[in-house]
């Protein structure tokens, strides 16, 4: 019996110090996984950063081009400050989304952030053989952090333009409302995704992307994975349909308003 109850107490000291490790090892893998979630989301600012800088970039040059075109300097520069305004408040957006806090949600027209979108990216994408089809209600609001989805569509729409550079193509944004949700569809006519590829494109620094494609912008596999985590802090979802040599649509699907 006595040695029953020493067995008994050995194999509770033993579980005892099991469960102390693993609440140990826990702590060091929380540690680790906020030092991970850090670089990723900086990684993710830079990506979304450079998505302005670029325009910026052309709108400068534009200017020093022009110096005797007042009127063009001074539409120049307004856009110029406008998205420096815009990174600004993408940098708050993206380091309450890394903290987890909750930005402004508010409703949004949707048309209105769209065409900001392609204000902000500052190219006609007709200069790339890409022609545009939005078909948006013009009184159809969504519930959301305004900049943030903003970003969400500028990823999406750049993504779509790269897939049909240099060979052109239809970019397609559609939305409706449901009653219960919006979704949101935008398209293009590029190459499309590999099946075997469709369940990985949301994954962080996975990219289709490569250093000898015909795309300038070559991806560091972060917009998709930055859209995946701002679409889910809205209580939404994101999906992916494509053929390959048929195009790509990506959807995303917001409730009307939060609970």
């Amino acid at each position: 019996m006595s040695k029953l109850i020493g067995k008994r107490y050995s194999l509770n000291k033993l579980v005892n110090i099991q469960e102390q490790q693993n609440k140990l090892l826990k702590s060091h893998l929380s540690q680790l996984q906020a030092l991970a979630n850090i670089g990723t989301v900086s990684a993710m600012t830079a990506h979304e950063i450079n998505n302005i800088l670029m325009p910026l970039g052309n709108y400068a040059q534009l200017a020093i081009n022009n110096p005797k075109d007042k009127a063009l300097t001074q539409k120049v520069l307004q856009k110029v400050v406008d998205n420096s305004q815009r990174a600004s408040k993408i940098l708050e957006s993206m380091l309450a989304l890394a903290n987890g806090e909750s930005d402004n949600m508010k409703i949004c027209r949707l048309k209105i952030l769209v065409d900001e979108v392609f204000a902000c990216i500052g190219r006609e994408f007709t200069k790339d053989r890409i022609k545009t089809n939005i078909q948006i209600p013009q009184d159809l609001d969504i519930w959301a952090v305004p900049v943030q989805i903003q970003q969400v569509l500028m990823n999406l729409i750049l993504n779509a333009k790269d897939a049909m550079t240099p060979a052109g193509g239809i970019l397609t944004i559609t939305a409706e409302n449901d009653g219960q949700s919006v979704r949101i569809n935008v398209g293009d006519g590029g190459s499309g995704i590999e099946h075997e590829n469709l369940d990985k494109i949301f994954e962080p620094f996975f990219t289709t992307k490569t250093s000898d494609s015909a795309i300038k912008r070559t991806g560091a596999g972060l917009g998709l994975a930055f859209c995946k985590e701002v679409v889910e802090a809205h209580n939404g979802f994101i999906s992916a349909e494509s053929e390959p040599g048929s195009g790509t649509t990506f959807s995303i699907v917001l409730p009307n308003k939060a609970n």
